[in-house]
């Protein structure tokens, strides 16, 4: 609502989509097909825009971009996204956890889509965070292993989620790249966030509640090995994305392939 009222449509642009909104009208469908504002709106109000990181000090571009939407549209898919993954993670693990794990993702998602976005290109949305909520699902049931009864059932149906997901992303209009970094990043996050107690832990909680003499450990060995290495992982990620980042490299520019990861090549568009 802020953006659009900062956009006002009639005032800045004239012909506008739904007039009878005011100046919250959309912007003509040839300008903004999801029902949203100008992109020089969006850039005003903090959407990632690579030049003004790198050269203009605004690193705060990759945080706000993440809070931005391109319109009516998107922002409902996001909600809808949102609504069944992470209200089950918010149950389970608790607001703080699924909170920090969102925002973090976010961040890896922008960081990524910086990587790779044009320079006269800008980049806003959720959509990076909501792949963290995934990977971090995929993680969780790989580091709680043990506790699954149906664990390849839950295994298959998970990648045959993140799959399509990822697969939408390779439509125009969509940046792939941002979600890509946002699963990579709640991906590892979960081996970090998301780690249960083994079930015979908990099991001789019950039994020997008043007992101080403990029988199993909390954690599995291999659960410690994933959390250290998520960990460096991450650290390593963000650290290199970072310096990349603020040196103006532009990862298309020697990975001649990369751009098919967010891009079909059609008889319409080459994807370079």
């Amino acid at each position: 609502m802020i953006t659009m009222y900062i956009n006002n449509c009639p005032r800045n642009y004239g012909s506008c989509f739904a007039p009878f909104l005011g100046r919250f009208a959309f912007q003509p469908r040839s300008q903004n097909m999801m029902l949203g504002p100008s992109p020089h709106t969006l850039e005003k109000m903090g959407a990632l825009d690579v030049t003004e990181v790198v050269h203009g000090h605004q690193g705060w571009r990759l945080i706000t971009c993440n809070w931005l939407h391109a319109g009516l549209i998107h922002i409902l898919a996001n909600m809808l996204s949102l609504l069944f993954i992470g209200i089950r993670l918010e149950q389970e693990f608790g607001f703080a956890k699924i909170g920090l794990l969102y925002a973090i993702s976010g961040f890896g998602g922008s960081l990524m889509s910086a990587l790779f976005l044009k320079p006269n290109d800008i980049s806003v949305g959720a959509s990076g965070a909501l792949f963290g909520l995934l990977g971090s699902m995929l993680s969780e049931l790989l580091t709680n292993w043990s506790i699954y009864v149906y664990k390849f059932a839950a295994l298959f149906i998970l990648i045959f989620i993140i799959v399509i997901n990822l697969a939408l992303g390779l439509f125009p209009q969509v940046d792939n790249f941002a979600h890509i970094g946002g699963f990579i990043s709640g991906f590892l996050l979960g081996f970090i966030f998301l780690v249960r107690p083994q079930f015979g832990w908990i099991k001789q909680q019950k039994i020997l509640r008043y007992s101080t003499t403990p029988i199993k450990q909390k954690h599995t060995v291999y659960q410690h090995i994933y959390w250290i290495l998520a960990s460096a992982l991450l650290i390593a990620w963000f650290t290199g994305g970072l310096v990349l980042l603020y040196h103006g490299v532009n990862v298309n520019n020697h990975c001649s392939w990369c751009r098919y990861l967010s891009c079909i090549p059609t008889s319409k568009r080459s994807c370079r």
